[in-house]
């Protein structure tokens, strides 16, 4: 993986993808104690950055490969990627998802045209499934993180960060990532380190599913004990991707993990000062650059809202802490 990989995506990506505004508010600086600015990739088609590496991983293909047909695993933000660039690509999409995943995301993704197959995270191997069903049908697996053109697309993101906070006047800051495999943390910290070197990545993710955290620390990949429980649905993985983690190994400093009472009370703040609707997983980098600014460093901190797919009900709860 290098730089030139990401520019080849972000070309690809020109004019089907949108370059997504970095977003302040005086009200968020000041519960952060520092200057606060949002990459609100919620504003991206089908609501998250994942349509960036949806886009590159499916425009990377052979035409006759892509022709068959793609095939994906997803809890929702993949899920849509993947449907909407497939269905702009006039090819067939397959999506395996959890039976609990949120009834919007499977709405949306149906709602895209693509074929759901349910699966429970407790009891099922998704990649194992994957596997089958392309092998079956002779589709083309694009996997959520762990794939050189997906993290190449999710780079595009960085290079627009570095644009940005150039823009901005920023130059030396921590960059918080919403994290879960790592493909856009990954990507993000190829660009940056390419584009702006004073920016450093920092993975955020729910307490109790911190296993990018665990593992920076530990140097090698760590396990999460559980694969579901938490309202962080979009970015609960089991652990790094073995791609993603060397990347993320050298070039992220420490990870950062906030509750669930936090990333809800991101969610609300990001609608009252922002304007934005964030997903739970969405909203984990800006509650840890809100409540967590004993653990950064510097004036000014980034941070990507990764995803606004979120179901009416948990968007209700968040809403109740205004």
């Amino acid at each position: 993986m290098d730089i030139a990989r990401i520019e080849a995506a972000a070309q690809r990506l020109a004019g089907h993808a949108r370059r997504t505004p970095l977003l302040g508010s005086p009200f968020l600086d000041e519960i952060a104690r520092r200057r606060v600015l949002v990459k609100a990739e919620c504003l991206q088609h089908t609501g998250s950055f994942k349509f960036r590496g949806a886009w590159s991983a499916i425009s990377a293909l052979p035409p006759e490969t892509r022709a068959r047909g793609i095939i994906a695993f997803s809890s929702g933000n993949h899920a849509q990627g993947i449907a909407a660039a497939a269905k702009l690509h006039g090819v067939p999409a397959v999506i395996i998802m959890p039976s609990d995943a949120p009834a919007a995301k499977v709405t949306g993704t149906r709602g895209l045209g693509a074929e759901v197959v349910p699966y429970d995270r407790a009891t099922e191997d998704r990649d194992a499934l994957g596997a089958r069903l392309a092998q079956e049908r002779g589709l083309a697996l694009v996997k959520p993180f762990d794939d050189p053109e997906v993290i190449a697309g999710q780079g595009s993101c960085g290079l627009e960060i570095a644009e940005q906070a150039a823009e901005a006047g920023v130059t030396r800051a921590d960059v918080l990532v919403c994290c879960g495999g790592g493909g856009l943390t990954s990507g993000i910290a190829l660009a940056l380190e390419a584009r702006a070197p004073g920016l450093r990545v920092r993975p955020a993710e729910p307490e109790g599913f911190d296993d990018v955290r665990r593992s920076l620390a530990s140097g090698r990949i760590e396990r999460n004990a559980a694969l579901s429980g938490n309202i962080c649905d979009a970015i609960v993985t089991p652990q790094p991707g073995n791609l993603t983690f060397p990347i993320m190994k050298r070039l992220c400093g420490p990870g950062l993990a906030v509750t669930e009472d936090e990333a809800l009370s991101a969610m609300a703040l990001a609608f009252r000062h922002l304007k934005i609707v964030a997903e739970p997983g969405g909203a984990v980098a800006l509650a840890a650059a809100l409540f967590r600014g004993d653990e950064l460093e510097g004036d000014a901190v980034i941070c990507t809202v990764s995803g606004g797919n979120v179901d009416a009900g948990v968007f209700a709860r968040a809403l109740v802490l205004l």
